[in-house]
């Protein structure tokens, strides 16, 4: 059989070796395609105003006797300092008195953290009505490593 000579035929194991060869210069094309359109776009995407953004820094609540503090506790009641104010029309007209003075006092609002943001809406909205242009909210600063 060495001598036999077969023109234009070829076996089945010659087709087999053929076909399960992958080309992958298509992929290559296409990877390289995408890669190209990735940095072109990446730059696009990512631009933004250049600002410098302020750093948390905590600044201690400096009490003065003519600030008014305004709480609202767990049960949605409204306190002045510790005395609670059974109306809003209280609570508006305690504020106007207030924002006669001069200079102006600071309203610093202390809400629980299981208060609706009802009762606090309704305080904002009463400072703003009396006048009032210093508003401030109280918080508990974050535990250190946080």
């Amino acid at each position: 059989m060495s001598g036999y000579q077969t023109y234009g035929r070829k076996s089945a194991a010659d087709e087999d070796a053929v076909l399960s060869a992958i080309n992958t210069t298509p992929l290559v094309d296409v990877m390289l395609v995408l890669l190209i359109i990735f940095l072109i776009t990446v730059p696009v995407v990512t631009q933004t105003v250049k600002m410098t953004l302020p750093k948390e820094t905590n600044i201690p609540t400096q009490t003065k006797p003519e600030n008014v503090v305004i709480g609202i506790g767990p049960d949605n009641n409204i306190y002045w300092n510790t005395l609670m104010l059974h109306s809003q029309d209280d609570l508006l007209q305690r504020l106007v008195k207030v924002a006669k003075m001069d200079p102006q006092p600071e309203v610093h609002i202390r809400g629980d953290a299981g208060a609706k943001y009802s009762p606090v809406g309704r305080v904002v909205l009463a400072v703003q009505q009396a006048g009032i242009v210093k508003i401030a909210f109280i918080t508990e600063p974050p535990p250190r490593g946080e």
